[in-house]
């Protein structure tokens, strides 16, 4: 296929940037919002809720869209993932309880399962290897920008407005975006238009929710019928992924090595950050005894770092390859991680933040080489169920490091015989500085707990870069575009 005509180019790439924004602010936004919205609906044991359905939806339906872009084209499932999307934020506004803002959000994580990886997917029809580096650490910028501006756009909404509107916002922005790929993305290239694995989708869902609420309240009875009934779900998935036409998940792509090995990579090095973002903040305000904005500046930085490094990953394909750049996030990401088990009570949080940049900027290097070579490694036609198997392994390890860090955290806090408590820990964090004998043993049950933790997040990040030397050299294919916009 020619070359796309670059005059339409940029307006497609403003119309991803959008309607990627609504989904990285949408994740500062609402933990903003949240205390207030639950103080008015209540219900605060399902708190916890409102941003796990979000995550698992968006988690169980991010492998059927990937398969259907290939299927039935970017556009529109671009359009009916904004759609869905829009149409979650509206009813999330109107909510009027919690477990009714929890469905919501699944239907806004629904739209998201299409968003996220049909955006990466159009990225790397219309751009060339060398190009889209630069494009890639532009979109990780995104999430950087909006960490730092949905905060403050929270605040000034619930201080002035009514909470729906944490949710309307994205009205405007989804509309924009979509008549973008409405008018400008045009696709050209002839496809056969294949039944879609509806059986195969279903269990794929079932199986990953499952797994999702399994891992959010853990030894729970219900989390045990869930991991059964998730591995149940997964079994007879293989078992319909074997035998089905048109497969949602097919093995054989899965199990190629480049695709294979910077999938697993991914998924460790998204185990290793979530204990980052969980848990750093925690250490910094009830053992170092800082503010809460202390405690967000050691994040922020690592939030810079990431697109920061996408940029110069990106400027580095042409000169060193994209194994090489991968190999250097994988190679940075425990570098910052051995920080963290160096953080002792008298440390510096600015020693804190000089880890959290350095794995910042791993990630951004790891996360833009492996993207770009599980699409080097296909045709324009398993394009974009390769880029979801990224996502997917991505969003996959955070989860399930979610979930296995906390059992880090508990097992260390078993350990003092349980003298101290979540109820102690919040209280401690409410607090600030300890001025009490109990308040003194919380604060060494925590260190002594967390630092457990942060050496589990050191050795995910070695298995990180273990598994990113098992990833072959990849060479980039011919300039083929399947979706190039018409003059």
């Amino acid at each position: 296929m020619p070359n796309p005509p670059k005059l339409r180019r940029p307006l497609v790439l403003a119309s991803v940037m959008a309607s990627m924004f609504m989904i990285a602010i949408e994740a500062t936004i609402v933990s903003t919002a949240m205390p207030q919205i639950a103080g008015q609906l209540g219900d605060l044991h399902l708190y916890s809720w409102v941003f796990a359905s979000f995550l698992l939806a968006q988690t169980a339906t991010t492998m059927v869209f990937g398969k259907l872009a290939d299927s039935h084209g970017r556009r529109p499932v671009m359009l009916w993932g904004i759609g869905i999307f829009l149409l979650g934020s509206i009813l999330c506004g109107f909510a009027w309880s919690i477990p009714s803002l929890i469905a919501f959000r699944l239907v806004q994580g629904v739209g998201a399962g299409a968003i996220q990886p049909v955006s990466l997917t159009v990225v790397g029809d219309l751009y060339s290897i060398e190009e889209r580096g630069r494009i890639q650490g532009w979109l990780a910028s995104v999430w950087g920008i909006s960490s730092v501006a949905g905060p403050l756009v929270g605040g000034i909404i619930i201080g002035r407005a009514s909470w729906a509107w944490i949710f309307w916002m994205n009205i405007p922005i989804g509309l924009l975006a979509a008549a973008g790929f409405w008018r400008f993305l045009r696709e050209e290239v002839p496809r056969e238009r294949r039944p879609v694995d509806v059986a195969g989708a279903l269990l794929l869902t079932l199986a990953v929710a499952g797994l999702m609420v399994a891992t959010n309240d853990p030894g729970s009875a219900l989390s045990i019928a869930s991991l059964l009934g998730g591995i149940a779900c997964a079994m007879a998935f293989l078992w319909q992924e074997r035998r089905a036409a048109d497969p949602v998940l097919d093995i054989r792509l899965w199990l190629r090595r480049p695709i294979a090995t910077s999938n697993a990579t991914v998924l460790f090095s998204g185990m290793a950050i979530i204990g980052l973002t969980t848990f750093l903040p925690m250490y910094v305000q009830a053992v170092l005894g800082r503010s809460a904005l202390v405690a967000g500046f050691t994040l922020t930085v690592m939030v810079f770092g990431w697109p920061l490094g996408a940029t110069i990953a990106a400027r580095a394909f042409g000169r060193f390859g994209l194994r090489a750049c991968l190999l250097l996030g994988a190679v940075l990401v425990p570098a910052g991680a051995v920080t963290f088990v160096l953080l002792g009570p008298g440390s510096s949080p600015w020693f804190a933040g000089a880890g959290s940049l350095v794995m910042g900027l791993g990630m951004g290097f790891l996360s833009v080489s492996a993207i770009v070579i599980v699409q080097e490694s296909v045709g324009w036609s398993e394009r974009g169920a390769s880029t979801a198997s990224n996502v997917f392994s991505r969003n996959l390890g955070s989860a399930l490091g979610a979930a296995v860090l906390g059992g880090v955290l508990n097992i260390g806090l078993a350990r003092h015989g349980g003298d101290v408590d979540y109820d102690d820990i919040r209280r401690l964090l409410e607090h600030g500085g300890a001025t009490t004998a109990i308040d003194g043993t919380v604060r060494a049950a925590l260190e002594g707990s967390l630092h457990l933790t942060f050496w589990a997040v050191l050795a995910t990040s070695v298995i990180t870069l273990l598994l990113a030397l098992l990833v072959p050299q990849v060479a980039p294919r011919s300039r083929v575009t399947a979706a190039a916009p018409a003059d």
